[in-house]
């Protein structure tokens, strides 16, 4: 299935402007084909590493997990959801998102996969 991109060629007398097939606007991928796997990418690893900030409290053993369980779900899964109202998301992103998620919720809880 080919997409219908129109490119509009805006002349400057001052200025070469680059056509890239992708960029970050106010925190969010967006990319030529407007689908939302760039967007997707960047949020997942957006999350991995405000997981790997707060490390040492997700994964202590002298805090509960519920109250574990309720740090991530303010701080990480809020980080990698922000704006996500919009994507328009396809399984394959929806995946992702829940493999990432997985893998964090093992690590927390020290769950080695065999």
């Amino acid at each position: 299935m080919t997409a219908n991109v129109k490119i509009f060629r805006v002349y400057l007398s001052s200025a070469n402007l680059e056509v890239v097939d992708k960029f970050c606007y106010l925190g969010d991928m967006l990319s030529v084909d407007g689908d939302a796997d760039a967007a997707m990418e960047a949020r997942i690893r957006i999350g991995w590493n405000k997981f790997r900030q707060l490390v040492p409290l997700l994964t202590n053993r002298d805090i509960s997990l519920i109250r574990r369980g309720r740090l991530y779900s303010s701080c990480v899964q809020i980080s990698m959801l922000h704006r996500s109202e919009t994507w328009p998301v396809r399984k394959e992103n929806e995946v992702a998102l829940q493999r990432a998620e997985m893998r964090m919720v093992r690590w927390m809880c020290n769950v080695k996969v065999k």
